[in-house]
């Protein structure tokens, strides 16, 4: 059978979204109090910073509400009435990380919104779950690749994804003064980047080997009427 141009279109949008969808489920596993909270704990966060183990609670969690719900202030203190913990250069960075965040949030919700939509108007025909399989094996692939990249040269990486978004001197602090890089060290950001990279390929072959044995399904794999942009 001939492919029609929105059958075309919709197997495009489904494989472009499905990385974006995949990286976005992975991501929020990691993005909460309890990740932040034991991979602080393994990297001696509070022998860094000074703090106890009940501050180091408190002052991420405020940071982390910042960030995800906001406004950025960023302005925390460790004590009632003590000085805030962030100096003006690090809430200007987090504040530039919140837009970063964002844009990449906003980003992955409407890959993940137009992939449902791709997902219900196509009736879940076999077309869009061999989109939905290959969007996943290229994931697979780039975090094989990028993956690689980091564990080998971790600071070279990280250091080229913050001049990707970030402005010149925006973003370096020092580590023996200052609270930012203190509370999320190196070590804090090596493991946790290994740590999201697995759950993605991990999300990644799952996707893929269940979308892939959908597409190969005879018939509508789900979702009804087979005769959804049928050409």
């Amino acid at each position: 059978m001939k492919t029609s141009p929105l059958q075309l279109l919709g197997s495009i949008v489904a494989a472009v979204a499905t990385p974006w969808v995949v990286v976005l489920v992975a991501v929020l596993l990691f993005l909460n109090p309890i990740w932040v909270g034991f991979d602080q704990d393994r990297s001696d966060v509070a022998g860094l910073t000074g703090y106890t183990p009940t501050q180091v609670r408190a002052v991420t969690g405020s940071i982390l509400s910042d960030l995800v719900f906001g406004p950025p202030n960023f302005d925390v203190a460790a004590t009632a009435g003590g000085a805030q913990v962030l100096d003006a250069g690090e809430r200007s960075h987090m504040a530039d990380v919140r837009k970063v965040l964002m844009g990449l949030g906003f980003a992955a919700l409407a890959a993940l919104l137009l992939l449902l939509l791709v997902g219900v108007v196509s009736r879940g025909r076999r077309w869009f779950w061999r989109a939905v399989s290959i969007g996943a094996r290229v994931t697979v692939a780039g975090v094989i690749v990028v993956g690689a990249a980091f564990v080998v040269f971790f600071e070279q990486a990280f250091e080229a994804f913050h001049e990707i978004f970030f402005g010149p001197g925006t973003y370096s602090f020092d580590p023996r003064t200052e609270k930012l890089v203190q509370l999320f060290p190196d070590q804090f950001w090596s493991e946790t980047s290994v740590a999201i990279a697995a759950a993605v390929l991990a999300l990644a072959v799952v996707v893929a080997m269940l979308a892939g044995r959908l597409g190969r399904e005879p018939g509508p794999a789900s979702f009804g009427s087979p005769a959804a942009w049928a050409p």
